[in-house]
Order: structure tokens, then sequence, then C-alpha cells
């Protein structure tokens, strides 16, 4: 079974088990021994829950085209009834999910066995996997690094092999940032494309969306197919495709016109290995006969920021509060993270006009990024998912008020702008570092492409002409758990 977890995607798992070639029992089984070893060496999981997941192999799993196949979802705002949910937060320690979130319920109709739950930082709210509760997350290319944040858990599993494709979110680069540090595809989908319910229909304002991080992009395709639509209570979703975005792999997208934006809204430049991945993208793209153009959209990075910081803090603010009424009591300085703390108290003082000054902004940037697209006639966007190398551990973390702030600025800058403006964006791992001393094998770089709302089936035609071209699933990191 180690080698159909070694050479099969997702899909591919769910083909053996549709075929009879092997049971979902034994899929488990190795994949809770892989998760064993994984947390042993990286720590990527929150909660192990195999008594769940033989509960419901009980039940039947139908004909979803996942059915059988093993699954893990992040420790925030993703609910599965029975299981432990924490937030990555020792104010939520303890805490069980007493009934399936809407994205969760459509991932089991799909057949997804669900066994446990990956790291995040507290409350998603930084670039790096790491928090009081369940300490640092390693990246599987170089453990004295970040897997990213704050889906950092997810992708150092995948990319350590405990499995293929796992959930996600992406507040601010989430999705994008982890899969870039650890050498795998992520899109993050346009808002409104995926549930946040029951309870909600959009996080931190809309900011905030689900999806995946993945080996292959077909599976990232075959995951949003079966999640995506409208769930009750929405107040706008994203536009229908045309085609199931699973079929957009079959072809190569027509010949795009591509602005390569160099330079992040908040002044930030890449560095020397960023900008070799940019020029070698750059050159892929013209050898397959896209255009590439060197500019980019003028936005105001200071107002964004500024804009993201009240919006988020304000949520975050109102999260604690809503957990102090859950637990019949306030929640205390020590439950909770240096910088969590400081932004929780800037939320409960930002002025109303302030919200709604952010929401502006936001829209302004919407309305500026297409009219950019419009003026110059181009399909999309291509940035450095990551201006630098993954970044050391502790750097970034929430703990770390002090090198924090100015480290998760300059990191992945690009990234925010999609989730401010609501713009769907992938990252694509078709670039690694040179060998460094602690990363024997290199370390990798996102190459992110975004493109107008609602626009997914474009960005995954891309996607699979990349793949076919410059494939990266046969690199495997020094850390891998076969």
């Amino acid at each position: 079974m180690d080698e159909e977890f070694k050479d099969y995607d997702a899909l591919g798992l769910a083909h053996l088990v549709r075929t009879k070639q092997v049971k979902p029992s034994e899929l488990l089984d190795v994949a809770l021994g892989r998760a064993e070893g994984g947390q042993e060496q990286i720590n990527c999981f929150s909660a192990l829950f195999p008594e769940l997941a033989h509960e419901q192999l009980e039940q039947p799993l139908g004909d979803g085209p996942f059915a059988g196949v093993p699954f893990a979802t992040k420790d925030l705002a993703v609910d599965i009834k029975g299981a432990p949910i924490t937030q990555g937060s020792v104010a939520w320690k303890g805490h069980v999910a007493s009934e399936d979130s809407t994205l969760a319920a459509r991932y089991r109709k799909a057949g997804l066995v669900f066994f446990g739950a990956t790291t995040t930082p507290e409350f998603g709210l930084t670039l790096t996997t790491e928090s009081t509760l369940h300490g640092q997350t390693r990246n599987p290319w170089d453990t004295t690094r970040t897997s990213g944040g704050s889906s950092g858990g997810a992708a150092a599993a995948v990319a350590s092999g405990v499995l293929p494709l796992a959930q996600a979110s992406d507040g601010g680069g989430s999705i994008r940032i982890p899969a870039a540090c650890c050498g795998l595809f992520g899109l993050k989908p346009s808002r409104g494309r995926t549930p946040m319910g029951p309870g909600r229909t959009e996080g931190w304002n809309g900011l905030s969306t689900v999806h995946a991080v993945s080996r292959s992009v077909r599976d990232s395709a075959a995951l949003l197919d079966v999640s995506h639509g409208p769930e009750v209570g929405s107040r706008y979703h994203a536009p229908p495709p045309s085609r199931p975005f699973l079929t957009e792999l079959d072809h190569d997208p027509k010949p795009l016109k591509i602005a390569l934006w160099r330079t992040a809204p908040n002044g930030t430049q890449p560095d020397a290995d960023a900008e070799a991945g940019l020029k070698f993208t750059a050159e892929l793209l013209e050898r397959l006969g896209h255009t590439i153009v060197e500019v980019g959209p003028q936005m105001d990075g200071a107002a964004l920021g500024k804009a993201a910081l009240f919006t988020i803090s304000a949520n975050i603010a109102a999260m604690i509060d809503d957990r102090a009424k859950m637990l019949g009591r306030d929640i205390r300085e020590d439950e909770l993270e240096p910088v969590t703390f400081q932004m929780a108290n800037l939320g409960r003082t930002v002025p109303m006009v302030e919200l709604a000054h952010a929401n502006n902004i936001f829209q302004t940037a919407a309305i500026a990024y297409e009219h950019f697209l419009d003026a110059g006639g181009f399909d999309m966007t291509l940035s450095p998912t990551l201006m630098r190398a993954p970044e050391k551990l502790g750097v970034m973390a929430l703990t770390e008020p002090d090198t924090m702030g100015e480290a998760v600025q300059s990191f992945a800058p690009h990234c925010a702008v999609f989730n401010q403006m609501g713009a769907p964006a992938m990252s694509v791992p078709l670039h690694w570092t040179g060998p460094t001393p602690t990363a024997p094998s290199g370390l990798p770089l996102g190459m992110m492409f975004g493109s107008r709302y609602g626009t997914e089936s474009l960005l995954f035609a891309l996607a699979g002409q990349l793949e076919r071209s410059a494939p990266w699933a046969h690199r495997k990191p020094p850390v891998w758990v076969a």
C-alpha cells in the first residue's frame, strides 16, 4: 500500500477503491501510519481521530469521485462532527464540533474519509504554522524553516507524503503561501465560490475562503467541483462554471497575455531566488505560446494593509467575545498569543467608519485590477508567491511581536490583495532554490497567477498545461514518510 500512496494522487486512490484493487480500510490504515510518522518528524497534525474514520467506513461511502480516500481538514473553522477543533488556540482547547460544517458535508458526500486535523497558527493570523498550543510545524524540505501559514500543517502533511490532498483556507494567502513553501499546488477560489457555513456564509468580512493544497492539479479541480456552489443564506456566490473544473485540464488554454507584476503594492521587490523563479516561469510561458509583459496595476499598499488590519482585528475581537460567551467567562490574556491579544484590543477600538472605509478600499482595488486587465488586454497576472525562500521558524510567530510584522509584510505581499479583491489566484510549484546546508534538495518557491473574479476555469486550464510542461510530482523532500 505504500507504493499506492507514493505513486497515486487522491483521484488515483479513489480509482483503486472503485475497481476493488484496495479497500478503503487499507488506505486508512496506511494514512494513519504515515500520519504518525509525519507527526513525529514535522508536527503537522493537531489531532488524529481514527475512531471517527472507522465509524464513517461502517456506513456506505457512495459513488463520489473521492470515495474511500483518507482526508484531513484544517484545525480552523471547518467542523467535523465529534472531532476536536481548537482554531490553534489555547482558548479553544477541548472544544469538539457538534455538527459537520457545510463544506465537510459536501466532502463527506464526495466520499472523503476524515481521520485528522492539521495544524494552524492561532486563528490563522500569521504566515507560519506555530502556536503555543501545538508547537512548530516544520517544513519537510528543511525542518529549520516554516511550512507557511496558516495552512502549514496541511501543506507539510501533503508534501511529506502523508496524503495527496488536504483541506486548507486562505484569508491573506494561507493556501498559496504554504503551497509555495512546500512545493505544492494551491488555488484560492473566488469569494463566494465555496461554503463557509452553516453558521455564517463568509469569513473575515469576505476576505477568507476555503479549498485545498494538493500534489496534483486534477485533485484540486475535482475537489472544487464537489464543493462549490451557494449555501443556505448566501449573500452572494461566484458564477457557476460552464463545465466541470476538472475538464479544463483536458486541453491547453488559448494563448494568453499575462502581466508580470513584480513589485508588490507595498513596494516589496523579489529577492534573487524569487527573481530567478519569475525568469524561468516567464520563459516557460513564452515557449508555450503565451505573451508576457512586465507591468503591474497601481494600488495603495499602505491603505490596503491598514484596511486589512482593521477588518481582521475586529473579526478576531468578535470571535474571542463569542468564545467567552460560550465558556461563560472572559478569555484570559495567557490563553491567547501576544500578537493575537494586541490585535483583539485593536479590534475593540476600531471606529465603525474605519470598517466602512476598509470595505471601500477593497472594492477600489478590485475595480482597479479589472480596469488594468481591460486596458492592457491581459488575461491574468504573474507574481512570485513568496518574495524569498521559506523563512526560518520563529520569525513570524504570533509570540514574536518584535519581528513578526515586518517579516510578514515582506514575505508574500502579493497574496493578500486577491483576498481583498475577492479574485481567484493560484500558486504553482515551478521553481526551487539551489541547495543549502540545511536544504540539500533546495527550497520550493511558488509562482502565483491571479485572474478576474469567477475565472477559476482559466487558471485550472493554465495549471494543467504547466503541470504537463514542467511536472513537479516526482520531487520528494528529505522528510518523506514512506
